[in-house]
């Protein structure tokens, strides 16, 4: 007979003041498939997909769904088939779409998408980091083919990142700035202008003003 554990998901979309919204209910634990890896949940952290995941939810389930996607946890339970972690080392990870969610005690997560929890962050800090890394890298190094270890020639070259104060553009400032560019970033208010600039950016302009003439009017021009 499977342990049981603590849960939290929704049946169908309620406004979130609703206290019927998300609720905590009981199920079992998940069993491991071959490449899996059972993790006690330490921490999480919300995402807009969570927010779009519950909002598009009109009809009623017959049973809670758990979502949630960033996780910072133990391993504790390793698959038959796994080899690149081991009970008691610490992860973290952006799960599946089509898998249940963290918001529970115990998560199975493919172990290929998993990685050694950063030591030099707290739990809290490593929760938050998974998806809005993971967006950033993609985005700059896969879909841009921005080569991180060119930094000499990336060095001539700058990039313009839109909200650079957001979850996914704090960490694209700082990779851009690893990786060499010139990094440009666009705020509206002097408490996100302040937050770039400490995130490694060169360059901040309005986005209420015209960001081309304000891109310019700093000596880039288009190439």
């Amino acid at each position: 007979m499977n342990k049981e554990m603590k849960a939290i998901g929704f049946t169908k979309y309620l406004p979130i003041n609703d206290p019927e919204s998300l609720f905590e209910f009981t199920e079992n634990m998940p069993e491991p498939q071959a490449k899996d890896l059972i993790v006690k949940v330490e921490a999480v952290s919300v995402n807009p997909v969570d927010v779009f995941t519950r909002r598009g939810q009109k009809k009623q389930l017959a049973e809670p769904k758990v979502i949630g996607y960033d996780v910072y946890g133990n391993v504790v339970e390793t698959g038959s088939k796994t080899s690149l972690f081991k009970q008691g080392d610490k992860v973290f990870y952006a799960g599946a779409y089509d898998r249940p969610g963290s918001d529970s005690e115990y998560q199975a997560v493919d172990e290929r998408i998993v990685g050694h929890a950063p030591k030099q962050l707290s739990i809290a800090e490593s929760a938050a980091m998974p998806l809005t890394s993971l967006t950033a890298w993609k985005s700059l190094f896969e879909q841009m083919n921005i080569n991180i270890n060119d930094v000499d020639n990336n060095r001539k070259q700058s990039i313009l990142i839109i909200n650079g104060s957001g979850g996914v553009g704090s960490i694209a400032t700082q990779l851009a700035h690893l990786a060499g560019l010139k990094v440009i970033a666009t705020a509206g208010k002097a408490e996100a202008k302040a937050w770039e600039l400490s995130h490694w950016v060169d360059y901040v302009v309005d986005y209420h003003e015209d960001l081309v003439k304000q891109v310019n009017d700093l000596g880039f021009k288009k190439g």
